[in-house]
């Protein structure tokens, strides 16, 4: 009942309630009066309802959500203010990326993305570093189900794709160029958590022909070891001397995937 709503309907009539979730009008009268008694959902002026701020207040409890939004807040904020571009911040959710936080700087570009958002692991940066650590069976079941082309730069070839992410464990980062609007590029780097296992993704989401991806690197690459001392992780080691972050160069020979 509560997935009726969604960002592209965020209010819904009883009667609309009903037909999304196929139940009898009784029945869902019954359970939506206790679903708003409890405040997990309101009703307007109107007689229709939303999602209510009870849940707000459960959803915060997230350990994934709410505290570790706080703890990374200064270092995107940080980021956002060196850049002028969007700070992005990420967690892992089965094959989908969730987003926890994202600011945007004044003029940064517009993205797709909005906190408490899904989208596909592989187009973006954020996602393509999760997926670059997850485990291997949750790898497989993403390279095998069907590609989630958002223009027509997206990469969607599984060969490529594992290379990407190799690439992704040996740098450190991700550089995603047009991968999820075609006037955009982001640069992700993982967050630790005390076991050292990766338990978010931080990214620069900037406007695609206006900056060089790689300087973008350092600076996200700082905010993820700020974020992930504040977790209480051990010390990253910072990769190899000569490595810049760069992705492998695609089949038109080019430095990124655009």
């Amino acid at each position: 009942m509560l997935e009726a709503f969604t960002p592209a309907a965020p209010v819904h009539t009883l009667s609309g309630i009903a037909r999304h979730t196929g139940l009898p009008l009784t029945t869902t009268h019954r359970l939506v009066g206790e679903l708003a008694q409890w405040g997990a959902l309101e009703r307007d002026a109107h007689g229709a309802y939303r999602i209510g701020l009870r849940l707000w207040e459960i959803a915060s409890l997230a350990p994934r959500g709410l505290g570790l939004r706080e703890l990374a807040l200064p270092q995107l904020s940080d980021l956002v203010h060196v850049t002028g571009e969007n700070a992005q911040l990420a967690v892992r959710e089965d094959l989908s990326v969730v987003f926890v936080e994202r600011l945007a700087g004044r003029g940064a570009v517009p993205v797709l993305t909005r906190v408490a958002g899904r989208f596909a692991l592989m187009p973006t940066g954020v996602g393509r570093v999760l997926l670059a650590y997850a485990p291997p069976d949750v790898q497989e079941r993403v390279l095998a189900g069907p590609p989630a082309r958002c223009t027509p730069e997206t990469v969607c070839e599984p060969a490529v794709l594992r290379q990407l992410l190799a690439e992704v464990r040996r740098t450190g980062v991700a550089i995603c160029e047009r991968q999820v609007t075609l006037d955009s590029v982001s640069v992700a780097a993982p967050v630790h958590g005390p076991g050292g296992d990766v338990v978010a993704a931080v990214s620069v989401v900037a406007r695609a022909g206006g900056v060089q991806p790689h300087t973008l690197v350092p600076l996200v690459q700082i905010a993820a070891r700020g974020i992930s001392r504040s977790l209480g992780a051990d010390p990253v080691p910072r990769p190899a001397a000569g490595v810049t972050g760069r992705a492998p160069a695609d089949r038109s020979g080019t430095a990124t995937h655009r």
